[in-house]
């Protein structure tokens, strides 16, 4: 049976209406699963089919586990910038709590994050509500003010040069494969393209999401609020060494911070996303 083009990708997934927005969101596992719920976070400009592997053997182990596209992002809806969604972060915030009441997820739960932009907009969330977790995974993500902005988002700010870079229908693809070991098999690098080959609107919300990024103040932010006097919830960090974004010192010194609390892990041959890597 040959998959329909616009199935392809959607593992786990469906739409869900929360608030004014239309969210895609995986889940496997049941609410009833033994060892409680984990949420999945992914990072720009890729989308939650980065842990469709992941969260199928979480869920074997026996968790509850979802990762939604951020609005914007993947196959969730794609809301045009300055109509009711701004693409800053304190909206993306917003939006993602509504969406914990819409899932229903009233417990503490684990948080998994990877990624920039929109990824780091998930630790500034876990900052505001701690109370709501239990632990946090993160997997390679900017996490110190020395992290460096990969060329990409930098190309998005420029006027004009950002247009026409965020219209590249491979962009999300090259990206990953920049920052890994691995080529991406062509049926992955397909999923990671489609939204950016059906319509415009997906690279323009990456456009306005990073012209709306200030990375020196999350980061900053990010870097103290997760230091040992301000956070106590366990941190394992999964740290892909072959990152040819993020090297494994911002790791190590983002641990330095909040000894007691951060565990790191090396994950020797994966790159940028472990979870695609080396699941």
């Amino acid at each position: 049976c040959v998959q329909r083009t616009e199935d392809k990708g959607r593992e786990y997934g469906k739409s869900v209406r929360s608030g004014e927005f239309r969210w895609f969101v995986r889940q496997t596992g049941s609410p009833d699963s033994r060892r409680g719920t984990i949420m999945f976070l992914h990072g720009a400009p890729t989308q939650s089919f980065s842990y469709r592997t992941v969260m199928a053997q979480m869920a074997d182990a026996g968790y509850h586990c979802f990762a939604p596209d951020w609005i914007g992002f993947g196959f969730s809806e794609m809301p045009q910038p300055g109509y009711g969604f701004d693409f800053k972060e304190e909206e993306f915030h917003k939006a993602f709590d509504e969406l914990l009441v819409t899932l229903n997820i009233t417990e503490p739960f684990f948080l998994v994050v990877q990624g920039f932009l929109v990824g780091s907009y998930g630790l500034t969330w876990a900052l505001k509500n701690s109370n709501k977790l239990l632990k946090v995974a993160i997997l390679n993500s900017p996490l110190t003010v020395s992290s460096p902005v990969p060329g990409v988002f930098k190309q998005l700010r420029f006027p004009l040069v950002g247009e026409f870079t965020c219209q590249n229908a491979i962009l999300a693809e090259r990206f990953i494969e920049a920052g890994s070991p691995y080529v991406l098999k062509s049926e992955k690098a397909d999923v990671y393209r489609l939204p950016y080959l059906s319509s415009g609107a997906p690279g323009f919300a990456l456009l306005e999401a990073a012209r709306k990024a200030n990375f020196q103040d999350v980061l900053s932010r990010i870097s103290a609020g997760f230091s040992s006097n301000s956070w106590d919830k366990p941190i394992l960090l999964a740290w892909g060494e072959s990152d040819k974004y993020l090297p494994l010192s911002i790791a190590e010194e983002f641990k330095k911070n909040n000894p007691s609390v951060v565990k790191l892990k090396p994950i020797e041959g994966a790159g940028h996303m472990p979870q695609e890597d080396w699941p």
